[in-house]
């Protein structure tokens, strides 16, 4: 507690012409410096906490600054010695509305009044994410599916209130109902939300039996989810405000259908195109041929080259994924996969060998060449 010896000018460290700006901001930053809850283990920090507090108390109030400028013993009166007296200024109460805007967020909000704590802001409520498996068949053509998501409804056996049948939310003994709990700091009350009742200033003595007291219970919601044609694994789907409900009037969060598309037996996606593996033969592969070919449109016929290699794609224009949001469609590509007989007839093994006896050199011809 300060003292006639102790000069307020000299503790905030301004002068004696300085403005209210100038105190209020010299306050705030020594608050800060020297808050209990910035040096827990320094108990002189406390001290010189409630030295500052004082200081600005006093210079702070035109009426208590004017008085203490005309000299200690006008200001302090005969009990100077014993310190300063809030109350001979009319009681100064913990935490004013001054001190109040003054903090504003200077400690994450904790400085109160006293009173019941208020209600936080309203809080969003979170995004909830469900998974849907379609086949690769309905990824292209577009589905239209049915989802369950689980849901929190009021408790139909307390009607919400977490209390068991015939008793009642009771007031919290360690709040008193305010929802918080205050510690004294010199001229400050430190208050913290009430860890018994977290905040809400009443218990539950005699917990509902069928939700355990939470108020709440687990329904389902379902939604009918459309699924554009074109969607590929992973796509996520956006419903706007079907996720969990908000608190104290916030809004709700989305919900988010993550679609999971089974594998083709037939077709490979890369990004908007298809890839098909098409078998030819031997002979098809050496002379060409128009081959039918399976497409997500149903049967076209490829047009296969004389002379194809192995691995080879043709393209089948416009008969791949379709395109989302307006976007081209893809194309099929045709990988071609040149078949060796391994079970010939007599006949056939006739032309094979007759066909070796024709050919000119060898496929290793070229290899052979770079022997030393």
């Amino acid at each position: 507690m300060a003292t006639t010896t102790q000069d307020y000018y000299e503790i905030l460290g301004v002068s004696k012409t300085a403005g209210q700006d100038e105190i209020k901001k010299a306050y705030r930053k020594l608050a800060r410096k020297y808050h209990p809850d910035t040096n827990p283990d320094d108990p002189r920090a406390e001290e010189r906490f409630k030295e500052i507090t004082t200081a600005y108390e006093v210079l702070s109030n035109p009426e208590k600054r004017k008085q203490y400028d005309t000299g200690p013993s006008a200001f302090f009166g005969q009990e100077g010695a014993r310190g300063f007296d809030p109350s001979a200024f009319g009681g100064a109460q913990p935490f004013s509305g001054d001190f109040a805007d003054l903090f504003g967020g200077l400690f994450g909000g904790r400085f109160t009044s006293g009173t019941r704590r208020r209600r936080t802001a309203g809080e969003r409520g979170r995004d909830v994410n469900v998974g849907v498996t379609i086949s690769f068949e309905d990824s292209l053509k577009g589905v239209t599916t049915r989802i369950s998501v689980p849901k929190i409804v009021q408790c139909a056996a307390c009607s919400g209130t977490g209390a068991a049948p015939g008793t009642g939310p009771s007031t919290c003994p360690q709040c008193g109902g305010r929802g918080v709990t205050t510690q004294n700091q010199g001229f400050f009350a430190m208050s913290q939300e009430c860890p018994l009742c977290g905040g809400e200033g009443t218990v539950i003595q005699h917990p509902c039996p069928e939700c355990a007291g939470r108020g709440v219970a687990q329904g389902l919601r379902k939604f009918t989810v459309p699924i554009p044609a074109g969607a590929k694994d992973g796509t996520k789907i956006r419903l706007k405000g079907k996720g969990e409900p908000g608190r104290h009037g916030g809004g709700a969060g989305d919900l988010y259908v993550v679609v999971h598309v089974e594998e083709s037996p037939l077709y490979e996606r890369r990004g908007s195109d298809l890839v098909l593996d098409v078998p030819v033969s031997f002979a098809e592969a050496v002379l060409g041929a128009a081959i039918p070919i399976p497409t997500p449109d149903g049967r076209v016929s490829l047009k296969v080259p004389a002379g194809v290699k192995e691995g080879t794609l043709l393209r089948v224009k416009g008969k791949g994924v379709p395109g989302l949001g307006g976007k081209k469609r893809g194309n099929l590509l045709a990988r071609i996969r040149v078949t060796t007989p391994t079970r010939l007839t007599k006949g056939e093994k006739e032309i094979f060998e007759r066909l070796r006896d024709l050919e000119r050199g060898t496929p290793r011809d070229g290899l052979l060449g770079w022997e030393g």
